[in-house]
């Protein structure tokens, strides 16, 4: 008996972006302190600060605030020079990430220990090339990308072994020509992203099979429109992002269909808080929110500001650096 793809019905899509919606709900999280949300959310405070405020960017908004600058200074651990997800809390390469993305486009980012940080990435890197996220020794391509990143963010590329590193990432590619978190581990949108992203900003490229990969990106994309992480599994708005960038980087976003995606993505705002959702009709947050329009942009709404698709940021920072991500053609 043959299985049924699993997918969502949309039903009564808004048909534009609700912009003066999402900058509500996004600027609403700095206003109140004492919800539940915001209080089991310690944990990722850094990195929600970098979904919120990076979507807001987005949207033309000026996010500089001294509030933020203090309160990641105070999140840099003196001893490891990593950065936390909340004060008090142990650094961890992702949060270390998203800390130094918002300060390098508020250009503030020496208002922390740069060389802390440079310290702390160099010090997770293991000797066959992989990166642990913390102290506590997990290996994962994702750590791969936010430790190439970050030094690629405050010049520092030549802190690490960088040739050790693409042949751990090599490693982990799969014959689909997809990557996963570890070799023979299975293909996933969320981690070939990482994985591109990392082979973007090394200028390593060319060890991807660029027309295999991008088909299996393209099979991600469900009746509804909706882009899911792998095979058999519902869609989800953040997939707008790793697999949308992903076809960016080799190239190839022209081969999926973009109305059918635009039509998905506006299927996920809450027409009456903003925000969007990973899926139609449930509860919306800043990292959906952020993927969503950060899709958008990518897919070329010119509401929406340019995003560079290796560092999920506003084009006009990364330019700002000098920086030069590959990009295939």
């Amino acid at each position: 008996m043959a299985t049924l793809i699993k997918d969502v019905k949309l039903e009564n899509v808004p048909t534009e972006v609700l912009f003066d919606k999402h900058k509500e709900f996004l600027q609403s999280y700095e206003k109140d302190e004492n919800n539940y949300e915001y209080g089991m959310t310690d944990y990722l405070r850094i990195s929600g600060m970098y979904w919120g405020l990076t979507a807001l960017e987005l949207m033309s908004i000026n996010t500089k605030n001294q509030k933020v600058i203090d309160f990641i200074v105070k999140c840099q651990d003196p001893e490891s020079g990593g950065i936390s997800g909340c004060i008090d809390h142990d650094p961890h390469m992702l949060h270390t990430l998203s800390a130094v993305q918002i300060l390098v486009t508020m250009d503030e980012v020496n208002a922390i220990d740069v060389e802390g940080v440079v310290k702390y990435v160099v010090s997770n890197q293991q000797e066959d090339g992989s990166f642990t996220g913390d102290k506590w020794g997990e290996v994962d391509t994702r750590f791969s990308f936010t430790a190439v990143a970050t030094l690629a963010l405050l010049n520092r590329l030549d802190a690490i072994d960088v040739k050790k590193a693409v042949e751990f990432v090599q490693s982990c590619m799969n014959f689909d020509g997809g990557f996963g978190s570890r070799p023979l581990s299975e293909s996933h949108a969320g981690l070939i992203y990482c994985c591109l992203g990392f082979l973007s900003i090394t200028n390593s490229l060319h060890i991807v099979e660029q027309d295999t990969l991008a088909w299996w990106l393209c099979e991600r994309q469900l009746s509804s429109g909706g882009l899911n992480g792998r095979p058999e599994k519902l869609p989800d708005v953040c997939y707008s992002w790793w697999v949308l960038s992903s076809l960016s980087i080799l190239g190839r976003i022209h081969w999926i269909n973009h109305s059918a995606i635009q039509n998905y993505i506006k299927a996920c705002q809450d027409v009456e808080t903003g925000g969007f959702s990973d899926r139609p009709g449930n509860v919306t947050d800043p990292y959906h929110t952020l993927f969503g329009l950060a899709g958008l942009g990518l897919l070329g709404d010119e509401r929406i500001i340019k995003v560079n698709p290796t560092f999920c940021m506003p084009q006009a920072v990364i330019d700002k650096l000098g920086l030069k991500p590959q990009i295939l053609s």
